[in-house]
């Protein structure tokens, strides 16, 4: 396989625990399609259905598959400012250096963000009970009379 940036070859590696093919040139890595969910498992504990979308649109790029030769199309991962590519065909991802560990980051962040919700939610319902409780609606209507 030929990196899709600067068309050295793809060696064998892994990358947290993921295996990868790797440009030793400009330090990019391709992804298998189903590689990049797993990136995210090993920090995001809380299902797919939690991590947002994945890519709402994206753009063509010259950039060519490393596996079907098909145009990589650019895209904003979940929406945050980390661009990557994708194979149209579902062949994989197109990561620039580092941007592996940009995933690892964001999704601690979106956990962190999940974490910190949940915990806002319990306290809500827990606030809820307590004013709908007969003693506490008890002792505002003593407060009027």
């Amino acid at each position: 396989m030929k990196c899709p940036k600067c068309n050295a070859d793809l060696v064998p590696a892994v990358r947290h625990k993921i295996n990868v093919n790797y440009c030793q040139s400009c330090k990019g890595m391709w992804l298998e399609h189903q590689d990049l969910g797993k990136l995210e498992d090993e920090v995001f504990d809380y299902g797919d259905d939690a991590k947002g979308t994945l890519a709402f649109s994206s753009t063509p790029t010259t950039a060519k598959c490393p596996e079907c030769n098909a145009p990589l199309k650019r895209f904003k991962y979940r929406f945050y400012d980390l661009e990557m590519e994708v194979c149209e065909n579902q062949h994989g991802y197109w990561l620039d250096e580092d941007e592996d560990t940009r995933v690892l980051q964001l999704m601690k962040k979106e956990e962190a963000d999940e974490t910190r919700k949940l915990l806002a939610e319990n306290q809500w319902t827990k606030t809820l009970k307590h004013l709908r409780s007969g003693s506490f609606l008890s002792k505002v209507r003593d407060l009027f009379h």
